[in-house]
């Protein structure tokens, strides 16, 4: 292989033309050479010269030295909200994305303590184990150890990365995918990744709670590949989030049967489901039958369509705070300076303010800083806060409690 100053790793090349959506000869065509030469990179079979080099990663928005980096390992192979094979190249996309994302949180992990994972343990090894009983008990289990009660849950994604879970919600450009959930092994937290390319609060909820149940019920259970396993474990994880929004105790308490569609539009605003995910969570608790559910998403879909519902607008998104936070906690306590983030983790400024909720331009204008968390004690009595000794990080802790 042809060296140079900068040795460029062809898995980084790879990883970057899946996060960007380009092809080899898309990129041939940018960097002004041949086809077959990115070809000879990407299988590490020659470098480019320094100059080639630099346009490669302008082209990219990387910074150079991020593409001479080592790999971390991938996180888990990712359970998605559509498995349609003509959806591989945007499934790469979501998988490389969220690769950054955990590469961003291992970094920033050298600094700071994330929240401890808090989820229930399930170690079903087939999605035929796993009976409604289970599932249920699962979702009553994740609201105990999250202390939220049998009532509405008021911010969900809140409750979630205070459970260790890091999320990102980001638009795709892939509207057939809303999300996705994985493992990673070098940060040991698990990743959810959202879409939030159709800004419904409502469905973005329900997603998150979806991803949840995928987490806790399927984690030892391979990536689905046939349809019918597939379509199951779609099944369960949208019963566990119906049931984690929509605790059956409680909820059934406050709907009139047989239900009508004002009674649901009322209780969508407290409960935060869309009136489409109560009437699922209706017939999965028997309240509806078959009959029944369809004929009341006729009238749904009479009055309504089959897309948005009366309401919609009234509830902002959740957005992730766990990444935001933790940035913006290293500003403040001086561990990193504002405009040399995005070069530590060797990504552009927009890409970072994308996966980490920042708003944009969030290192190019200042702004002040809101301190949301303190500094831990150190470990070394002697260690200045914001400089820390050449083998210890300082340690600061994210969440000090609800916001």
């Amino acid at each position: 292989m042809t060296k140079g100053i900068n040795e460029l790793q062809p898995a980084r090349l790879e990883q970057v033309l899946s996060a960007r959506r380009l092809t080899k000869g898309q990129l041939a065509t940018l960097v002004g050479v041949a086809a077959s030469t990115v070809t000879k990179w990407c299988k590490g079979d020659q470098a480019p010269e320094a100059e080639t080099f630099e346009r490669l990663a302008s082209v990219l928005n990387v910074q150079t030295e991020w593409l001479t980096r080592d790999m971390l390992p991938s996180v888990s192979p990712p359970l998605y909200r559509s498995n349609a094979s003509a959806l591989k190249a945007a499934r790469a996309k979501l998988e490389a994305r969220t690769e950054w994302a955990q590469e961003i949180a291992f970094l920033l992990a050298e600094h700071v303590d994330y929240p401890q994972i808090n989820l229930p343990e399930r170690a079903f090894q087939d999605p035929e184990q796993i009976g409604d009983g289970d599932i249920e008990a699962a979702a009553e289990e994740c609201r105990t150890r999250w202390k939220l009660g049998l009532g509405p849950i008021q911010d969900l994604s809140l409750a979630a990365e205070s459970a260790g879970i890091i999320i990102v919600r980001e638009e795709t450009e892939i509207s057939a995918i809303e999300g996705l959930s994985s493992w990673s092994s070098v940060v040991g937290h698990p990743m959810v990744l959202l879409s939030a390319d159709k800004a419904n609060a409502f469905r973005s909820r329900f997603d998150l709670a979806h991803e949840i149940g995928h987490l806790v019920l399927h984690r030892h259970i391979p990536r689905a590949s046939e349809r019918d396993r597939y379509n199951q474990m779609e099944k369960q994880a949208h019963r566990f989030a119906g049931a984690l929004l929509m605790p059956a105790t409680t909820f059934v308490k406050e709907v009139r049967v047989p239900p009508s569609l004002d009674n649901l539009l009322i209780l969508k605003q407290r409960w935060g489901a869309s009136v489409a995910a109560m009437m699922m969570r209706l017939h999965a608790l028997g309240l509806l039958s078959d009959d029944e559910k369809l004929a009341l998403f006729k009238r749904r879909s009479a009055r309504w369509g089959s897309k948005a519902e009366p309401g919609d607008e009234k509830w902002t998104p959740e957005g992730p705070r766990l990444l935001r936070r933790t940035i913006e906690l290293l500003i403040s306590s001086g561990v990193l300076p504002t405009e040399g983030i995005p070069r530590y983790l060797g990504l552009s400024a927009g890409d970072v303010e994308k996966l980490c909720g920042l708003r944009e331009n969030y290192f190019s204008t200042s702004a002040d800083v809101v301190e949301l968390a303190t500094l831990r004690a150190t470990k070394l009595q002697t260690q200045t806060v914001g400089k820390p000794a050449d083998d210890q990080s300082a340690v600061v802790s994210i969440f000090g409690g609800r916001k």
